[in-house]
């Protein structure tokens, strides 16, 4: 497998300018089809659920997910630390990249349920704005498959008021339509800030769109709250956790 040693400058002045990056090949196409089967496989396992937002609702569509993956299957334990993703997180973050959650996702077709546009920052607000996600695509996702759209450069205006239950941003100011599509192809992955407005469209295709979303920090990037607790947060990808915080066993935390 072909290392990609992070990203270019030209790359990293487009993130810092955009709120993300797409990174074409980061996977080859075999590995995104081997990747793409453990997922239906998970989904074929774990049964039917949908994870289809609050204000979409109602429109006969659906989305398949699954939260913290690396416990189901070991394919992505190793994808978690393959250097061709800790690199690029690297090149954004810093030197010391943690996972926060991985989460995978699968429209179905002719009905896969859209995202309305929203940042990720409310469900998890950090302190610093490290936090990252990146969206590593298994099969192709041209716009009909309701691939990520964005509103680049949206991540300069900070946390912005969220609506509703699952804290989309305002519609009328933020429009699915109006936002930037980023189609990609199987094997890319798209690195972007949880500040920037993002969302995706309905999959009206005639096949499945099938995605790993991964978020990462910096560990010394501390939560202004405590939430979202996820199977194996705290794992360092790349680097050291700095902290100095005196060994505890796990089942101490637990008791205290």
């Amino acid at each position: 497998m072909s290392a990609i040693p992070g990203l270019t400058p030209e790359q990293l002045s487009f993130y810092h300018k955009n709120g993300y990056v797409r990174v074409a090949g980061l996977l080859s196409p075999e590995e995104a089809a081997a990747y793409r089967a453990e997922v239906h496989a998970i989904a074929e396992r774990q049964g039917s659920n949908d994870a289809t937002w609050e204000s979409v609702r109602g429109q006969d569509t659906r989305i398949t997910h699954c939260h913290d993956v690396q416990f189901r299957s070991a394919a992505f334990t190793r994808l978690l630390v393959d250097e061709r993703l800790t690199r690029v997180a690297q090149a954004i973050i810093g030197p010391n990249v943690q996972l926060h959650h991985s989460k995978m996702f699968i429209k179905p077709p002719e009905k896969g349920s859209p995202f309305p546009m929203h940042q990720d920052f409310p469900y998890f607000p950090h302190r610093d704005h490290s936090m990252i996600a990146v969206i590593l695509h298994f099969d192709d996702a041209p716009e009909e498959k309701g691939c990520l759209r964005v509103y680049p450069g949206s991540h300069k205006l900070g946390p912005l008021p969220a609506i509703g239950a699952d804290h989309h941003l305002p519609e009328d100011r933020f429009t699915l339509d109006g936002a930037t599509p980023i189609p990609a192809k199987a094997g890319d992955a798209i690195f972007f800030s949880y500040l920037l407005a993002h969302g995706s469209g309905l999959n009206i295709s005639g096949e499945p769109r099938t995605t790993l979303l991964v978020q990462l920090r910096d560990p010394a990037d501390l939560p202004l709250r405590e939430g979202h607790g996820s199977r194996g947060q705290g794992m360092m990808l790349a680097g050291i956790d700095p902290s100095t915080e005196e060994f505890r066993f796990a089942w101490e935390d637990k008791a205290a």
